[in-house]
C-alpha cells in the first residue's frame, strides 16, 4: 500500500529530549527514594508511557509515589526543556517539503508537548493532530495510540508509516500493522542503536531527518510496483 500518514513519536524523533528526559527522572526519582541512574531509566522505560513506568517503580517501592514527585517532576523537566531543548536537526526542512500527512503519537502528555514541541518551533505546526497515550487505554508497546492517530487522521494503519527511537515504540507501530522505520538520529543513540531498532522489526534505519521524504518516497514506490 501507498504511504498517506506520517506518525512521528515526539521525544527523541521530533525534539532531541531523550537525554535530558532521562537525567530528569533520575535525579527525580532519586530525591523521592528510588535510587536510579539515568542510564536505567534509558534502558527501562524509553518510549514508554508515564502511567506505566510509574506502576512498575510503585509496585517495586510496594508504595504510591508522593504528589511532590510528580509537581517535582514536571518542574525540573519544563525547566530543562526551555533552558536546553532543541528540535531534532533536520525536522523544520522536513516538514517543509513533506507532501503527506503528518501527525504526532506520543506516550507523553499534552502539556508536555507543549513545552517540548512549543519551545522548539514545532507544536504550531503540527497541532492539532498531537495525540498523546493519555487519549488511550494502553500505551505503547501496546497498538492502541498508533491505530487512534490513524483513526483520528482517517486513514488506513496499512497507509501509515511510523518514525520512531524506542523498542516500545517499534513494537506497537508493528503490532497496529504499520510501517516502521527507526530513527537514530537523537544525542541519546549509541553504537548498535540502530541493529537493537532492526532486531526489534523496524522496517529501516537512518540517523538523519533529511533523509525521511525519501525514504518514504521509495516505500511507497515500491508497494504501487507490487
Amino acid at each position: 500500500m501507498p504511504i498517506d500518514l506520517i506518525i512521528f513519536d515526539c521525544d527523541g524523533v521530533l525534539v532531541d529530549s531523550e537525554v535530558i528526559s532521562c537525567r530528569a527522572h533520575a535525579d527525580v526519582l532519586t530525591r523521592h527514594g528510588y535510587p536510579i541512574t539515568s542510564e536505567q531509566v534509558f534502558a527501562r522505560f524509553l518510549g514508554r508511557s508515564t502511567r506505566q513506568a510509574n506502576l512498575e517503580i510503585e509496585t517495586e517501592l510496594g508504595r504510591k509515589l508522593p504528589e511532590a514527585y510528580h509537581s517535582d517532576l514536571q518542574n525540573e523537566l519544563f525547566r530543562s526543556f526551555e533552558a536546553d531543548l532543541e528540535a531534532i536537526r533536520g525536522i523544520h526542512n522536513v516538514l517543509d517539503v513533506v507532501t503527506k500527512a503528518v501527525c504526532v503519537a506520543s506516550s507523553g502528555s499534552h502539556q508536555r508537548m507543549q513545552v517540548s514541541l512549543g519551545s522548539t518551533g514545532l507544536y504550531e505546526r503540527l497541532a492539532p493532530n498531537i495525540f498523546s497515550a493519555s487519549q488511550v487505554k494502553n500505551g505503547k508497546p501496546a497498538p492502541d495510540l498508533f491505530l487512534f492517530a490513524a483513526k483520528e487522521m482517517g486513514v488506513a494503519p496499512e497507509r501509515c508509516v511510523v518514525i520512531e527511537d524506542s523498542l516500545a515504540g517499534i513494537a506497537g507501530a508493528r503490532a497496529a500493522g504499520m510501517t516502521v522505520f527507526g530513527f537514530c538520529g537523537g544525542s541519546h543513540c549509541g553504537d548498535g542503536h540502530a541493529e537493537t531498532l532492526r532486531e526489534a522489526g523496524a522496517d529501516l534505519t537512518f540517523a538523519d531527518m533529511h533523509q525521511l521524504p525519501e525514504l518514504v518516497r521509495r516505500v511507497g514506490a515500491k508497494a504501487l510496483a507490487g
